[in-house]
């Protein structure tokens, strides 16, 4: 009888589990019985923003990933978190909220960039205490950009400035890359063949002082665990 009910509660268990990744891409780690549980958040496809995409298209909520985050400071069961990175950008407010989010969580934690952190992406992958990226993983690095009627005038260019400076500033205060360089790159022109930027592959990332160290997902849940173990600096 014992059993039988150890069965359903592991079933509802999975169940639940199944149902929580579907719906927020989120899941908490914690069937490994070492110390620390560790939540788990994956920043795929197109950032969300204020207004809703269409149903083709894979997104990030924001009021998902927000909401969890502070759950995950008040949690006491939770003690590190991972953020899984396969993004091709999106809403540069959305994106600099969570990545604001993510930095000034008081626990561990490390992301890891799989296909690609492309544009806002970039200061979600750096937001965190450690940054990997694997060997094929991409970033794209380039100005912002607006979508719509734009208003011909000074004050326009001024405020696409502005947020450009935003987002630099936070990249260069949460890696090793400065801020001409990070601009240099943004700016290339010899690279994308309809664009200006840059594409960084794998180890390059790592050159250019953006993310941390080439790795997958073992060396990720690793990182995470010893800093874990090795508690507040």
């Amino acid at each position: 009888m014992a059993e039988a009910k150890n069965s359903d509660k592991k079933i509802e268990k999975e169940e639940h589990k199944d149902e929580r990744i579907e719906q927020t891409g989120q899941v908490t780690l914690d069937e490994s019985g070492k110390l620390g549980d560790i939540h788990l958040i994956s920043i795929i496809g197109e950032i969300e923003g204020h207004e809703n995409l269409s149903n083709n298209s894979k997104t990030t909520k924001y009021e998902h990933i927000l909401p969890s985050l502070a759950a995950i400071e008040d949690s006491k069961d939770i003690q590190g978190v991972l953020v899984l990175l396969n993004t091709m950008g999106g809403d540069v407010e959305a994106g600099l909220a969570i990545a604001e989010m993510i930095a000034s969580l008081s626990k561990p934690t490390v992301s890891l960039v799989l296909g690609g952190s492309h544009s806002i992406g970039v200061p979600i992958a750096v937001s965190t205490d450690y940054s990997f990226i694997v060997p094929t993983g991409t970033m794209v690095i380039h100005p912002v950009r607006m979508n719509g009627m734009i208003i011909g005038v000074p004050q326009t260019f001024d405020y696409f400035k502005l947020i450009q400076d935003r987002i630099t500033g936070f990249v260069c205060s949460h890696c090793s890359i400065d801020k001409k360089t990070l601009e240099d790159l943004m700016t290339e022109t010899g690279i994308l063949t309809k664009d200006v930027g840059t594409i960084l592959v794998g180890e390059e990332a790592v050159k250019h002082g953006i993310i941390d160290e080439v790795g997958g997902i073992d060396r990720a849940v690793g990182k995470l665990r010893e800093m874990i173990q090795d508690g507040p600096n």
